[in-house]
């Protein structure tokens, strides 16, 4: 049996279908999971199909029916409902073989197949401007981009994680042109200086809107910079070098690693090719002494200007993104980019989008898969932009910190008897992993509210309920003194003899289609939600169920049932960038 029960219906139901005359071969049966009381699988295309062509939907679905129930009723009943639906149920007897074959999470892997298995991939996200401390604002780019990452090399993706720094742009001439006026000199540890770069940056931006010349000085050091000034360059690199490191403190904590680190500043000599392309094919135009693209068939940007090099002749965040879509095509073989960015820049990648397919159309390139994996903002409790009491963004760190405290307040509550190593351990799994699971269990697309208190408790669709769950289930194994990595059920009934077993069971074949849905439309709440609802259904389980009992081969089964729901667990954790503990 496939892993995905989802797709091998749909195959065998094409399969039933061909047979079929009214049925031709652009029929698609729309196997969906179903709802409570309507089989496992419910397949609602032969209604559509047959309203497109003027068919007897319930006849059409009839004969579907007896077709399918010929080769395969020894795994499934089908029946017709309705119109035209078709419900599908396991039998018992194939959801178990399913547990067996699929009760690891090993054996889950190189099995989901998705519209980026077997093709290069690059995952750009994180992207933190240099000099500059990493606050809130940078939480979600970081954490739904790993989750990201990690679903398409499950899938069979090869995955390049590409942190594509902001280090090259207009920040910097304030900043050289304030150091310089201070006479600021590097002998600071990395976390000091980099708050002391900060603060001379905040100092400058004010100067610039206090006093025009200023903005021109500003202006000059940014070119002396772009045009290779040997002073700024070395003033250049100290800065970039400061905050990585205190950008990679971030990273270590919160489990996140790049395969490359490709700022701005490394295409900033390959613009001047991109504005030669796209002149060449007269995709760009001067205008008002800047070079833009329009989009003529765009009802917006026919008139909105994609500017790629500013009227002074310096380059922008267009010359360089078209730059980076040229480089990752060629020298990367990318087939697909996917780009994790606030919601604020959905029309300027819009534009980009527009002109990379249009130029590499021009000059008959493969055109590759362009995505924005856009996000909204992380709100506080009355619906405003998160910030500290004095108005200034909370420091990534301190929210870490904060969390870590809370959850380790709560595990000295709830378990005592950990150690200390034990406690401090699991505070910061908890902490951590509370913190990325608030953001990635929201749909990307929206705002959100921050709330400590909600997301730090063991109740309620939060990362310490899934960790929880997983913890128990390993205790569990330890009582019964099994290792769960190695444990086989050689022995198990043919049916389930609770319907609590059976609804477990259900609910577990149903990760590999919540997890296709969760990678076709890039969001990691379909998965976050599928967990709960499965921690919950083992919930229910284990109260209603006893697993330790008598009967060896009936609790084979539910130890099985238990190790399934484990594996699940834990498999969908991991893709969402959560580490998972054994005791609590």
């Amino acid at each position: 049996m496939d892993f995905s029960v989802g797709d091998f219906l749909t195959s065998k139901v094409k399969e039933a279908a061909s047979t079929l005359p009214e049925l031709g071969k652009d029929f698609d049966p729309e196997i969906r999971l179903s709802e409570a009381n309507f089989g496992d699988f419910q397949s609602n295309g032969v209604l559509s199909y047959c309203g497109k062509k003027k068919l007897n939907p319930r006849a059409t679905a009839q004969s579907l029916c007896e077709n399918f129930a010929q080769q395969h009723a020894n795994e499934y009943t089908i029946e017709c409902a309705g119109p035209g639906f078709l419900n599908l149920t396991i039998k018992d007897g194939a959801l178990i073989q399913w547990l067996l074959q699929f009760h690891t999470s090993d054996a889950y892997d190189g099995h989901l197949k998705s519209i980026f298995s077997d093709k290069t991939v690059v995952v750009d996200y994180s992207s933190p401007n240099t000099a500059k401390r990493m606050h809130v604002g940078h939480l979600r780019s970081m954490v739904i981009g790993e989750a990201l990452q990690r679903f398409v090399r499950f899938s069979g993706g090869k995955v390049i994680r590409d942190n594509h720094l902001g280090d090259w742009g207009t920040q910097f001439g304030i900043l050289l042109m304030e150091i310089k006026r201070t006479g600021y000199v590097f002998n600071e540890s990395p976390t000091e200086a980099i708050e002391h770069l900060e603060h001379l940056y905040q100092v400058g931006v004010q100067a610039t809107k206090d006093d025009p010349k200023a903005l021109d000085e500003a202006h000059k050091e940014l070119l002396k910079l772009q045009q290779g000034d040997t002073e700024n360059k070395t003033l250049w690199k100290k800065i970039n070098d400061i905050s990585y490191q205190s950008f990679d403190a971030i990273y270590q904590r919160m489990g996140v690693t790049f395969d490359y680190v490709l700022g701005e500043s490394f295409y900033c000599d390959q613009v001047d090719a991109v504005y030669q392309a796209l002149q060449q094919h007269k995709l760009a135009v001067l205008d008002q002494g800047a070079l833009v693209v329009f989009h003529s068939e765009h009802p917006r940007f026919c008139k909105q200007p994609f500017i790629i090099r500013k009227s002074d002749g310096a380059s922008n965040y267009a010359s360089t993104d078209l730059a980076t879509v040229k480089y990752r095509t060629d020298q990367l073989k990318a087939d697909a980019m996917i780009y994790v960015t606030d919601a604020r820049q959905c029309d300027h990648f819009e534009q980009l989008f527009l002109t990379v397919k249009k130029w590499f159309a021009c000059e008959n390139k493969p055109i590759p898969g362009l995505y924005h994996a856009y996000f909204g903002m992380v709100l506080d409790n009355t619906g405003k932009a998160i910030k500290t009491r004095d108005g200034k963004p909370i420091q990534l760190h301190a929210l870490l910190d904060e969390a870590v405290t809370r959850a380790y307040d709560l595990i000295c509550t709830k378990s005592p008897d950990l150690s200390e190593e034990e406690k401090r351990h699991v505070a910061e799994v908890i902490g951590c992993g509370s913190i990325k699971y608030a953001d990635l269990s929201q749909d990307r697309t929206s705002n959100y509210r921050f709330d400590f208190d909600k997301m730090i408790r063991f109740e309620g669709n939060t990362a310490p309920y899934l960790l929880y769950a997983v913890a128990r289930i390993h205790a569990i194994f330890r009582k019964l003194n099994l290792d769960e990595t190695n444990c086989t059920f050689s022995q198990v009934p043919h049916q389930f003899s609770t319907e609590t077993e059976r609804s477990l069971a259900h609910k577990l074949i149903a990760f590999p289609t919540v997890l296709s849905m969760a990678i076709q439309d890039l969001k990691p709440h379909y998965l976050c939600r599928y967990l709960f609802e499965l921690a919950g259904c083992f919930s229910t389980f284990y109260k209603a169920d006893k697993v330790i009992i008598d009967d060896k081969t009936s609790q084979n089964l539910r130890l099985l049932l238990c190790k399934a729901t484990l594996s699940t667990l834990e498999k969908g954790v991991y893709l969402l960038g959560l580490e998972t503990v054994e005791r609590m």
